[in-house]
């Protein structure tokens, strides 16, 4: 009966202390992210061909979000967005695996008494703080006492272990064969998807007196592989580029790990040399676990050895790469095969792998639209190019410049509505909003240019033609239209909040043209000069060419913030 009730402690503790540890990270990370939103994606605009300012933002990011996983897909997904290439993303890698180790560091501090406090104050400036930065602070905050009453509870769930001859004995062969603590590290990482998490266990059974230094070392390497399966499984249904950069973030904590376990020994009498304290040293008295802070049985110093342990590793071992990313690039080249075209038509920048970071997201979903901007001016250009030679090779082109419209319309739209269900800040609601209306204009400016084609066709068709003052005002309006979507496009892209003033005055003079030809029109139908067949297709021309002007103008309120 014993026995049940010690592994029934020991079980629901360990469920309970991971899920509040994993829950804690979760709201701690999307504060940080809330708080730091903006200078993130700086940041990450900063990449370069450098591999060292690469593996620095990789670096940064980590430190920001507190997730090498989630730093590890996003970069993933601008790879296979064409945003980032293989050098520079193995550059990012390398320096994501050291920012992930500053969680390590953090759990080496004995600050689990300071939890309780900390889930208090944090609740507390989060539910009824106004400010919206406080409210991302007392996010962080409560996030992290969560996070160490997580912690402080798996430590007690194997406090009652530690006598149990079985654990001490199992423990005791891990520490003797690194290879079955690595694998062991590798597993429980892949399970729980989260290095960090993995790094909380070694550290509570360690801290409890369970695992050795040895043993710890081994569970530590074992994880730097099981946190490349996240990017990998991210990479699954991507391009080529993209599952090379997740094979070489494999092969990069692979050979490390391996190197590593040759040199062991020579390892751990280093960090030993540089962190106080003797790593198996457990407190036997009263006296010494008092003087330590502890309990009976704790080793008081592990902690500290295991967060060096994991910060050193990756220091390392990006030191002894990062010369070497060239071939890293190569060997996953050779090892993932494959074409590295991509296909012209498709989704270039939405990745739903990011949604939980929605700072990138909001790029993402930015330069979706613009591209999608683009995609409708090309689509004016060359419904007018149509107009004007009537070549049938452009119907073609034109069908899918349509369907591409459509397609993103969709796309953009459900991914906005399910970053919108994210945690996210007042400003990136609005942000969201607006991208939503922009694109259902977009969309209604690619239905006007397929308007505009058929009534050409039907031109074509029933061989009707317009007299030389009509295909003048045609072009001119064409032009005007054509002119305001380039302009907007650019506010677009620079985010100009400034052009209400001229977006108002151009949109008036499209008007002005649309009626003033439409009158002249219906003069040459009363004089003759044109038949009704082709006035009907004349002015169906006109109106079109004023909606698409009114659907941008549509989008100059919405980038001005009046919509």
């Amino acid at each position: 009966m014993t026995s049940i009730l010690l592994n029934q402690k020991l079980i629901f503790g360990l469920m309970g202390g991971l899920g509040l540890f994993l829950f804690g990270m979760k709201i701690m990370s999307e504060g940080l992210q809330k708080l730091a939103g903006s200078r993130m994606r700086k940041i990450l605009s900063a990449l370069t061909n450098n591999r060292l300012i690469g593996t620095f933002v990789g670096i940064a990011v980590t430190a920001i979000i507190q997730s090498s996983s989630a730093t590890t897909v996003m970069v993933v997904g601008f790879v296979n967005a064409g945003l980032m290439s293989l050098m520079q993303a193995i550059g990012v890698i390398m320096g994501a695996n050291v920012g992930t180790t500053i969680t390590a560091q953090l759990i080496a501090f004995k600050v689990t008494k300071f939890a309780l406090p900390a889930i208090g104050v944090g609740a507390a400036i989060k539910l009824f703080a106004s400010n919206r930065k406080y409210v991302y602070f007392g996010e962080i905050l409560l996030g992290f006492g969560i996070l160490f009453f997580g912690l402080s509870t798996m430590k007690g769930a194997f406090d009652p272990v530690k006598g149990s001859e079985e654990f001490r004995q199992f423990f005791t062969l891990v520490g003797d064969n690194p290879l079955l603590g690595v694998l062991i590290g590798a597993i429980l990482t892949v399970i729980v998807q989260s290095s960090s998490a993995t790094i909380g266990i070694t550290v509570a059974l360690a801290s409890s007196g369970v695992l050795s230094f040895e043993a710890s070392i081994a569970l530590i390497l074992g994880e730097n592989i099981g946190t490349t399966v996240t990017a990998n499984l991210a990479a699954i249904g991507t391009n080529v580029a993209a599952r090379r950069t997740a094979f070489a973030h494999f092969l990069f904590n692979f050979l490390g790990t391996v190197y590593m376990i040759l040199l062991m020994p020579y390892f751990m009498s280093f960090i030993s040399s540089i962190t106080p304290g003797d790593a198996n040293f457990i407190a036997r008295s009263a006296e010494e676990a008092k003087a330590l802070g502890v309990t009976i049985g704790d080793k008081p110093f592990i902690a500290r050895h295991i967060a060096n342990t994991h910060t050193l590793f990756n220091i390392i071992n990006v030191i002894v790469f990062l010369p070497f990313i060239g071939l890293l690039a190569k060997a996953a080249t050779f090892v993932i095969r494959g074409d590295d075209v991509e296909m012209e038509f498709r989704l270039k920048y939405l990745d739903n792998r990011v949604l939980n970071t929605p700072p990138i997201a909001l790029g993402q979903a930015r330069s979706e639209v613009k591209r999608m901007a683009d995609l409708a001016l090309e689509m004016v250009d060359e419904t007018q190019a149509y107009y004007a030679d009537l070549d049938p090779k452009r119907i073609q082109r034109l069908e899918k410049m349509e369907s591409l419209i459509d397609l993103l319309q969709k796309e953009i739209t459900d991914f906005l509505v399910t970053l919108s269900q994210q945690s996210i800040s007042q400003d990136a609601s609005r942000d969201i909003a607006g991208m939503m209306h922009m694109v259902n204009d977009l969309e209604r400016v690619g239905d006007h240019c397929e308007n505009l084609w058929e009534l050409a066709l039907k031109m074509k068709t029933e061989k009707v033609s317009f007299s030389e003052l009509g295909n003048a005002e045609l072009l001119e309006l064409s032009t005007r239209a054509r002119e305001f979507l380039a302009f907007l496009i650019e506010a677009i892209e620079r985010r100009d909040t400034t052009i209400a003033l001229k977006a108002d005055q151009m949109e008036s003079h499209i008007d002005d043209l649309e009626s003033s030809f439409r009158n002249n029109h219906i003069q040459r139908l009363n004089t003759g000069e044109c038949t009704v067949i082709s006035g009907l297709i004349f002015t169906d021309m006109l109106h079109n060419y004023e909606k698409i002007g009114d659907h941008t103008f549509n989008l100059s309120k919405i980038v001005v913030g009046a919509k």
